[in-house]
């Protein structure tokens, strides 16, 4: 049961995966006392997503979504985002739709230079398909545990790769061509972001390295903790309850 005094929780998932990546968080966070919602972005419900899933779906549907969300709550939120969803938590707080914000493995805003080799390997197989940004996509199961299983023991990777969805193209070309997209979709107002913040990332991130995670971190002026041992899945990975303490610590700051 929530404590009356204490703000809820709502967990925004990230590309090819549904809410429920946040499982093991919410019953950890629950334990604690909070209150905790884990909605699924637009059509990504369900595993079997593909038809449903309008390629055109922009980052700004799942933050227009998820805005309606946040205040149909009593109180504003704290919101922890993983990945594509740590985008999305940063938008939102532009917006003032959070009390305090946690970011795990975030993807960058537009004005933040996100390309590195291991980047380009990890998006290699979705954006070298001509006409990627309206179709949507999916890692294959070699690129997934490259860039995101690669701290996951080898029993748990067949299970996360049958959970995973497909994800909208334009969404994708929103989060790594905003040099050149004409919605400017991932533009975030740093000035406008004054909420307490938190920036988690794994040494180990190949899909959004360290590096850039310190980057957002510098524009907020947030506070930055990178473990070593962990990469983009440290949401699952052995050990993920020392850092599940150590952001339960920083909320009670």
């Amino acid at each position: 049961m929530a404590a009356d005094n204490k703000p809820s929780i709502v967990f925004i998932h990230g590309m090819w995966c549904g809410p429920e990546v946040f499982d093991h968080y919410r019953a950890f966070f629950e334990n604690k006392g909070y209150s905790c919602h884990a909605p699924a972005l637009r059509h990504h419900q369900t595993v079997d997503n593909r038809s449903e899933l309008p390629g055109t779906t922009s980052l700004l549907d799942y933050a227009s979504d998820l805005e309606t969300f946040i205040r149909g709550l009593p109180q504003t939120p704290i919101l922890i985002g993983h990945s594509m969803g740590g985008l999305l938590v940063q938008m939102l707080c532009a917006c003032g739709l959070a009390e305090k914000a946690v970011l795990l493995c975030p993807a960058a805003p537009a004005g933040i230079h996100a390309l590195t080799l291991s980047v380009v390997r990890s998006f290699s197989g979705v954006m070298t398909r001509w006409g990627f940004w309206k179709k949507t996509n999916k890692l294959s199961a070699a690129a997934a545990r490259y860039a995101i299983f690669n701290q996951l023991p080898d029993s748990d990777i067949p299970q996360a790769l049958a959970a995973m969805r497909y994800e909208s193209g334009r969404a994708t070309f929103e989060t790594g061509f905003w040099l050149i997209d004409p919605a400017k979709a991932s533009t975030v107002n740093a000035a406008l972001v004054t909420q307490p913040m938190l920036i988690v990332s794994g040494e180990d991130d190949r899909i959004t390295p360290a590096k850039i995670h310190r980057k957002v971190a510098a524009r907020y002026g947030a506070e930055f903790h990178c473990y070593p041992g962990h990469a983009h899945w440290l949401i699952a990975e052995p050990g993920w309850e020392r850092i599940a303490n150590d952001i339960a610590d920083w909320l009670e700051q």
